[in-house]
């Protein structure tokens, strides 16, 4: 074994100051879908492997490339969650959910794929997710959009990102698209990229998603989607960005309608989106969330057929996105000091354990009566210099110091120190026996 134990290869440790951050931007997420009328559930990091290869595609670069997957034991398939939706369609039909439609459900977790790590994207990652089922108005869609959006608009500070949207129409225009993509293609068809060979017959709208740079110079001059819709998929299309280029003004950096656009799964139907951040921090992976309709998979998957809409935003990519935006809650963090060696006597270890307990209860307390989201906290500092520790806990983000030592203990009264301004006041201990005295003396 290596002296050296590092993280496995596209694995990283979430150290506690990203971490807020992190934690933050999932507490912003579950807000925002509350807010829009989401309900929180959770599904396994693995399912049978089944669950994702049906669903997505064998042909799909995540099927085909990048799943982590294993034996069992007793000889099952399984598979670590790649993506979330086709695990929550399995959740809605094994739990039988229809009965409870329409359903607007948030997830968050981490997810997996064996994929080449870069800036943004590993192999364990994490997601906030987004699933409406049993709507298939055109009004959800934008409703969904909308919401995704503002998740972004929020994140970014007011700067937004770019809204792409395409629609992959109805079930007869994607079949008149099919036959005019692939008689279009099929004189290229030795020219094209293995992965792009192999899609011709099978899904030959997943070239359209091809990287290749050889794909994409033959694509140049492809059909397009928008030309093969029908009337009805036209009208729905249409109406969509007409709202969307009206009312999301204030969310949304620009609109941008992409027939290319077909995202890198089979499930997909009708209207497919991605937003697009503006800022160099993501490099030339750029995409920061991602969603669509799949109206045929939870049929497709053993269920009775019900429309859906969803979209997932990576956390890493998020974070990325806001680098130096601060969107942490600010907490209170309260430090007690004792002065006294370290072979203080009982009666002093006492009276500190005693306080900082004090203190607990009734931050608790103002905690829940306020139902507010900031972390409330106070911890012992018991060993070191005094000054030693002071500074650690200025660097740790602690608000407030009580410094404790023999003239406290007998008097009943304690120094406390408030560590932005460094000003200083003597308390009463018993001031801390009622809730008010002591949003009063922290700035609650």
């Amino acid at each position: 074994m290596s002296n050296k134990l590092q993280p496995v290869r596209g694995t990283h440790d979430v150290l506690p100051d990203e971490f807020e951050k992190f934690s933050a931007i999932i507490n912003i997420a579950r807000e925002l879908g509350a807010l829009y009328g989401f309900r929180e559930m959770a599904t396994p990091i693995f399912e049978a492997t089944e669950v994702f290869s049906r669903s997505m595609g064998e042909t799909s670069d995540v099927v085909s490339k990048e799943m982590f997957t294993f034996e069992t034991r007793g000889g099952e398939s399984v598979t670590l969650r790649p993506e979330f939706t086709a695990g929550m369609a399995r959740a809605f039909i094994s739990n039988g959910m229809q009965q409870h439609l329409p359903l607007k459900l948030f997830s968050t977790g981490p997810l997996f794929r064996y994929e080449r790590p870069q800036k943004g994207r590993q192999r364990q990652f994490h997601q906030v997710n987004y699933e409406w089922l049993g709507d298939d108005s055109w009004q959800a869609d934008v409703e969904i959009i909308t919401l995704a959006g503002h998740l972004l608009y929020y994140l970014s500070g007011g700067k937004g990102c770019t809204l792409h949207i395409n629609t992959l129409g109805d079930k007869e225009s994607r079949e008149k698209y099919r036959a005019a993509l692939v008689s279009y293609l099929a004189p290229f068809a030795d020219k094209l990229s293995e992965d792009s060979k192999r899609r011709l017959n099978e899904n030959p709208l997943r070239i359209l998603d091809s990287k290749d740079k050889g794909d994409r110079e033959i694509l140049i001059n492809a059909p397009v989607m928008t030309d093969y819709l029908s009337a009805s998929a036209k009208a729905r299309f249409n109406k969509i960005c007409s709202v969307l280029q009206s009312d999301g003004a204030l969310l949304f950096q620009e609109i941008k309608i992409d027939p290319a656009l077909v995202r890198g799964l089979d499930y997909y139907t009708d209207t497919v989106f991605e937003f697009v951040a503006n800022t160099g921090e993501l490099g030339a992976q750029n995409t920061v969330l991602a969603g669509g309709r799949y109206d045929g998979l939870i049929e497709q998957m053993g269920g009775k057929s019900t429309p859906a809409i969803g979209f997932a935003a990576g956390v890493e990519r998020l974070l990325l996105l806001m680098p130096n935006k601060d969107i942490s809650i600010k907490d209170l963090k309260i430090g007690v000091f004792p002065l006294f060696e370290d072979d203080m006597k009982l009666a002093a270890t006492n009276y500190i354990a005693a306080l900082a307990t004090l203190l607990r209860v009734r931050l608790k307390s103002i905690k829940d009566e306020l139902k507010t989201k900031r972390e409330f906290s106070a911890e012992v500092i018991w060993q070191g210099k005094l000054s030693k520790r002071l500074e650690r806990a200025s660097k740790s983000g602690f608000t407030h110091a009580i410094i404790i030592g023999d003239d406290e203990v007998n008097s009943g009264k304690f120094l406390l120190k408030d560590m932005a301004s460094g000003t200083q006041s003597s308390i009463d201990r018993d001031k801390l026996l009622e809730n008010d005295n002591v949003k009063k003396i922290f700035g609650i």
